[in-house]
């Protein structure tokens, strides 16, 4: 099922496979319309996610943003009235005031929309092209990969009085180890080659070739069957809160499933008739 569209977000499937989904707001930096609207820019990205994870033509999804940056996150400057940003989802919906007001709204509201990203079956990249700050800090690490150039910058939360929310303090003690994600935390601020260095991002290359580089990576993933890649990346994540024991149970009873599955048979007859495999999912 196709998405509902919205200008200030792009969506182009490509034959190849391939998903582009850009922020497409580069007046305003790409900043976020709304917060936890239907119609908010974080709630489109996992929309149009999802109808990518639904579409059997698509292997790949890739979020990025048009023009010199990645996401700016909120927009402090600006509000966008109801009827773009539409009505506010359910766990947003709330008419008691006060701090646990604001704690509904973040938590069953927009956490949980960012949180829906990481729950997409097929791999996601975000190709950062130049600064990420807050929610598009966030969802490029909701991503599975994150391929970024000389004008990547990962921003935090510190300009707008708050701590690093919406999954950020979940992933980047894992990522890069708690003492440099407690730095990130005090400093707010990290640049491309430092993010590199602590394993923030998979690929570092020149702003020239991040396009390219991005699709030779989708290229090699769309080789290799989809099933695999789907349980392996469910099993993968489950096992960064889980134990060794969950883990190999886990990945004893995939694999046996995954034995008997048609790509796996497609991919031992084309092995064996020397001839690139075609991969179905089933």
């Amino acid at each position: 099922m196709a998405p509902k569209l919205v200008d200030y977000l792009s969506y182009e499937p490509e034959d190849n496979g391939i998903l582009w989904i850009r922020f497409n707001r580069p007046d305003r930096l790409n900043a976020l319309v709304g917060t936890a609207e239907e119609n908010g820019t974080v709630a489109k990205v996992g929309e149009y996610m999802r109808a990518g994870d639904d579409d059997p033509k698509i292997r790949v999804i890739v979020l990025t943003g048009v023009g010199r940056v990645f996401c700016a996150g909120a927009d402090l400057r600006s509000k966008m009235p109801p009827e773009v940003t539409g009505e506010e989802f359910p766990g947003n919906r709330g008419s008691h005031e006060g701090p646990d007001a604001a704690r509904q709204h973040f938590y069953h509201g927009f956490t949980k929309l960012h949180r829906d990203l990481s729950l997409i079956r097929k791999p996601t990249i975000a190709m950062i092209n130049g600064p990420a700050v807050g929610s598009g800090m966030d969802m490029a690490l909701h991503c599975d990969i994150r391929i970024g150039c000389e004008k990547t910058r990962f921003i935090g939360y510190h300009n707008a009085g708050q701590i690093i929310e919406n999954g950020g303090s979940y992933y980047l003690p894992k990522m890069v180890g708690l003492g440099r994600a407690l730095e990130f935390a005090y400093t707010g601020e990290l640049d491309a080659q430092r993010a590199y260095d602590w394993g923030m991002l998979n690929h570092l290359v020149a702003s020239d070739k991040l396009e390219e580089t991005t699709r030779a990576l989708c290229d090699r993933i769309i080789k290799v069957p989809p099933l695999v890649q789907w349980v392996g990346k469910r099993i993968m994540r489950a096992a960064l809160d889980s134990t060794l024991e969950t883990t190999m149970v886990l990945t004893s009873n995939a694999g046996g499933i995954l034995n008997g599955s048609e790509d796996a048979k497609e991919a031992r007859r084309a092995f064996a008739e020397r001839r690139p495999p075609v991969f179905k999912g089933q």
